[in-house]
């Protein structure tokens, strides 16, 4: 985040606006005349990667219909590469980072709009115009929106010539003074590139050529004569660039090089030709200052018969797909809080609580991709025969679920995850966009942990397979890179897929702070992780189901669990069973076990009164190792009975994010367990572990009273 002091601050009134001190530190709001985009603010809050776009190439540099079709296909790529594209503008005095497709549309018909740079910002805000921002402009706001990476066909530069009329573009200062990374295809081959090369030095700005050559490119041309003072082979060294020089707050930007692909620069000769013409002619026009550049351009363009416009086009795609590598990869970085260059670790300058004023929980889980198999009836057919059914992908995992679902009901946890440089977890972070990844680790020649669920046509599980074996990979040495994230969250969450060992080291921490944890069996044989170390004795929640339950408290008595029917106990016989091993549970730490029932509902038993708030933040531990209250919450009062349940795998996940989700909020008991019904009521009805019908406003306080009017039933 940045601080105070790259703040916008504005003490004047301008004409048509008064512009108040904008605070970056919650840029997803917009205030004064920076407007973020819905996809922008999304991106920053959750700390997914971000490429600017720069808007003159838009507004001067291509004719209508080509550059609004070229701006939709970059912006595409971007997403593509797994980034949120950010396009700027200037539309009817509002600066905008991130445009809508109505906006881009504008820009690209607007017959006056003006080229706005940094001498061009005030003026044309004040002025309520419509301007495409050249990279000056890009550069600038980029940075007040805390955009790192930015895109761009080519930069301005040292015009040929330049010793008479002084032409020297503002994008060579700006690259002086803003620290922001520029990726494009070099500087415009109508410009004197020696000189421009020199400048850039003289402003201390980095540049370097990315790719296998060392000779800087020229626009249309992949190489020129003359070399880059660096080289980068890949996105992962020029985004190790950016992220040291940001951490030695050069304040000075980054030039990126990258070559026109060999395929698209075949006519480069051809070009070269229409430009020495163009600027012959230029001399006896009236073209001066910033009408050189779009003037010649424009006549380049039509020497060479469209030749130089598909040029164009193909430099800026290739531009964006580096580009957008670079920004997943520096994304990547920033979500560690120290990173290898070469032999040397570098640290992050600021700490999580500098970079965040309101601690978040924490998740620690598995990330899943899954695969859904539901047959069409309830009796399955073995040997062979089809079984007549349907078939659905998705996302899941416990942890995952749980950081999703409570994304959704405004929580916004940091969730701490694996996953593998393939296919399936591209797509498990490509469909987690309603929460923060940004602390998901990509291993390299891993595989993403995967899950295939078989089931009845009532919902059930009947067979389950799962390959899980990167999970092993979420080792203590890996989640001490979110130490500090854990020391400041209201509570975190842990799931029996993660190591042993780190479900102790994250007991230990939480411990040693006072930090309620959450913990989510997953399955019976996991059940017991906690209690094969001394981290039992730190768990505050825990939401086991009665398999589960029976193999906890096993782990802590020493007996076997029964061999018991479910199906044939009564709920009465449950209760009087659960009563029982709770008891020990609770005895020897957990404060309150919320035992889910199926249809049965919930069975809350806890170590003090029920009206007592749920233990959040940091609080001391509650002392008493006596089972004082248990209650009954039904699954749902009877006219919320569902008519057809879907699929209950996630419902468990979702229950617990419905309880912690009212637990952040501070809620009465009553609330969040009604409110994890809720959740889970939603999931049953659905394919998705975790459906987009869970949002904040459905579950408002008053909301979940009004589905569940209902009183639990004490059971002493």
């Amino acid at each position: 985040m940045l601080n105070l002091k790259r703040c916008l601050q504005v003490t004047r009134f301008l004409p048509r606006k008064v512009l108040t001190t904008v605070d970056v530190s919650n840029r997803h709001l917009n205030t004064g005349i920076l407007q973020l985009g819905n996809e922008v603010q999304h991106a920053l809050k959750h700390g997914l990667p971000l490429v600017a776009l720069e808007s003159t190439i838009i507004t001067h540099g291509m004719p209508y219909p080509h550059n609004v079709r070229t701006a939709c296909e970059v912006e595409q790529i971007v997403r593509d590469g797994g980034a949120i594209p950010a396009t700027v503008g200037v539309i009817n005095g509002n600066l905008h980072v991130g445009l809508t497709s109505d906006q881009l549309e504008q820009l690209a018909s607007c017959m006056d709009a003006i080229k706005v740079s940094r001498r061009d910002l005030a003026w044309s805000l004040s002025q309520g115009k419509v301007g495409g921002t050249t990279v000056a402009g890009t550069m600038i706001a980029a940075h007040l929106a805390g955009i790192q990476i930015f895109v761009t066909g080519g930069i301005g530069g040292v015009h040929r010539g330049a010793e008479n009329s002084m032409d020297i573009s503002s994008d060579l200062t700006e690259l002086g003074k803003t620290p922001v990374t520029v990726v494009c295809a070099g500087a415009k081959s109508i410009l004197d590139i020696g000189r421009t090369l020199e400048y850039l030095e003289t402003q201390g700005v980095t540049v370097a050529t990315y790719g296998d050559s060392k000779y800087f490119p020229a626009f249309f041309s992949p190489a020129s004569e003359y070399l880059s003072p660096c080289n980068v082979s890949n996105a992962t060294e020029a985004a190790q660039i950016v992220a040291t020089n940001k951490a030695l707050e050069l304040n000075s930007g980054i030039l990126i090089a990258v070559p026109i692909p060999e395929c698209s620069a075949k006519d480069s000769s051809q070009v070269e030709s229409a430009i020495q013409t163009s600027l012959e002619e230029a001399k006896h026009t009236v073209q001066i200052g910033k009408d050189v550049t779009p003037y010649i351009l424009k006549r380049v363009n039509e020497i060479t018969g469209g030749t130089a416009l598909q040029a164009n086009i193909a430099l800026v795609k290739n531009n964006a797909k580096v580009g957008t590598e670079i920004a997943v990869e520096y994304s990547k970085l920033s979500a560690n809080k120290s990173y290898s260059v070469g032999s040397k670790t570098m640290h992050k300058a600021n700490s999580y609580t500098e970079r965040n004023s309101i601690a978040k929980p924490v998740v620690v889980g598995a990330s899943i991709y899954d695969l859904n198999v539901m047959t069409h009836s309830t009796d399955i057919i073995y040997g062979g025969t089809t079984n007549v059914g349907s078939i659905q992908q998705g996302v899941g995992g416990v942890g995952r679920n749980v950081a999703d679902c409570l994304s959704r009901l405004g929580a916004d946890p940091l969730f701490i995850s694996v996953v593998g440089d393939d296919l399936e977890g591209k797509s498990l972070l490509s469909q987690s966009d309603s929460m923060d990844t940004s602390c998901i680790t990509v291993l390299q020649n891993e595989r993403t942990a995967s899950y295939c669920a078989g089931l009845d046509g009532s919902g059930n599980v009947f067979l389950g397979v799962g390959d899980a074996k990167i999970c092993d990979k979420l080792t203590p040495q890996l989640v001490s890179n979110f130490k500090e994230a854990i020391v400041e969250a209201p509570l975190v969450c842990v799931d029996g897929n993660i190591p042993t060992e780190t479900i102790q080291y994250v007991c230990d921490i939480c411990s040693e702070h006072h930090i309620p944890v959450w913990y989510e069996p997953t399955c019976a044989l996991k059940a017991i992780k906690p209690y094969e170390t001394n981290a039992g004795k730190s768990l505050t929640f825990a939401s086991p189901n009665l398999r589960e339950l029976r193999q906890m408290y096993s782990a802590v008595d020493g007996f076997e669990p029964q061999s018991i029917h479910d199906e044939e106990m009564s709920l009465t016989d449950i209760i009087r069973e659960c009563r029982h091993l709770c008891s020990v549970l609770i005895k020897n730490g957990l404060h309150c076990i919320i035992l889910t029932l199926g249809p049965d509902g919930v069975l809350v038993c806890r170590n003090t009164e029920p009206e007592e708030l749920f233990p959040c933040g940091h609080l001391n531990r509650i002392d008493d190792n006596s089972m004082v209250s248990i209650q009954h919450y039904p699954a749902c009062s009877e006219v919320h009975i569902p008519s057809e349940v879907v699929s209950v795998s996630g419902a468990g996940d979702c229950l617990a994010s419905g309880v912690i989700s009212g637990i952040l909020q501070g809620h009465d008991p009553d609330v969040c367990i009604k409110g994890g019904l809720l959740a889970a009521s939603h999931s049953i009805r659905s394919l998705q572990t975790v459906p987009d019908s869970i949002n904040s406003r459905a579950f408002s306080a008053d909301a979940i009273k009004e589905w569940a009017p209902f009183t639990p039933t004490c059971i002493m």
